[in-house]
């Protein structure tokens, strides 16, 4: 059997992002998204996943480019002087190897996250994370201890292939092997402690828009087993673009998403549509 999960990530990052999610699970093959707790938009997410009950939702836990659920008192290794999240993912990595992160803080700060999730009513499916902060050493520990004490059964490990996408040279190729390698010891630790994950990880991970043509490869390449493709899709690209501070495709993934030669296609070749909740406690 080959299982296809869309995931669409930074789900309540901004209004026109849950609109594409919306859209995206009652006209495409949408049936899996990861809300952002901090997000400003993350009330109307919460109602989009209540009324749409085929969508599973999980938890994009955030310590980038995004804003925090504690005071940033609380948290004061996590945040710059305006009280938010360092840009990127270089930034943190910069703070957590030189010593700078207060790992008990990233403690505190994921719980917050996840209370603020569960306090929602919605029943998570799984945990990944913003710009895959998840992976890294000590910050993987906490996630997958908040998961095993929250009853939930799955992470996103990202070890995507080295070549895909457009590849952007040496220096992404870098990149790319060392998610792969934070990934594996990733799935390592999530298997010891029970908690699943995809066979396959398909996603783009240095931001390329995971087009129409992208996905309909990505289907004729399936294996048996499940396969997470990692998506950001949105409406607008004009206002999400300046808004975000990502010069992203939003608007081709959501095509993707909705794509007639994606859903023909998908049905011709027997794909299983489904979400983080379908996997079991083993890989």
């Amino acid at each position: 059997m080959k299982r296809l999960i869309v995931n669409a990530d930074d789900f309540g990052r901004h209004e026109l992002i849950n609109k594409a999610v919306e859209q995206a699970v009652e006209k495409g093959i949408l049936r899996s998204a990861t809300l952002m707790p901090g997000a400003k938009a993350f009330d109307s997410a919460v109602e989009i996943g209540k009324s749409h009950p085929q969508l599973g939702v999980g938890i994009h836990f955030t310590l980038v480019n995004g804003y925090p659920v504690l005071p940033p008192s609380e948290i004061p290794s996590l945040v710059t002087e305006e009280g938010v999240f360092v840009e990127d993912h270089t930034a943190f990595v910069k703070k957590l190897v030189s010593g700078h992160v207060n790992m008990q803080e990233v403690r505190a700060e994921l719980s917050a996250q996840l209370r603020k999730m569960q306090n929602t009513g919605l029943n998570l499916t799984h945990v990944d994370s913003h710009q895959h902060m998840h992976t890294l050493p000590g910050v993987i520990n906490v996630v997958l201890d908040l998961a095993k004490e929250a009853g939930i059964r799955a992470v996103r490990i990202p070890k995507a292939p080295l070549f895909s996408g457009e590849f952007g040279g040496i220096g992404q190729l870098i990149g790319r092997v060392g998610l792969g390698t934070l990934a594996m010891i990733a799935g390592g630790k999530a298997k010891s402690r029970n908690i699943a994950f995809p066979d396959y990880f398909a996603g783009i991970v240095a931001g390329e828009a995971v087009s129409e043509d992208n996905l309909l490869g990505v289907i004729k390449s399936l294996k048996p087993g499940t396969t997470e493709v990692m998506m950001h899709p949105g409406i607008d690209n004009k206002q999400l673009i300046p808004d975000t501070g990502w010069d992203h495709d939003f608007e081709a993934e959501f095509g993707a998403m909705i794509s007639p030669a994606v859903m023909e296609l998908i049905k011709a070749q027997k794909v299983e549509i489904t979400n983080f909740s379908s996997l079991g406690t083993e890989n």
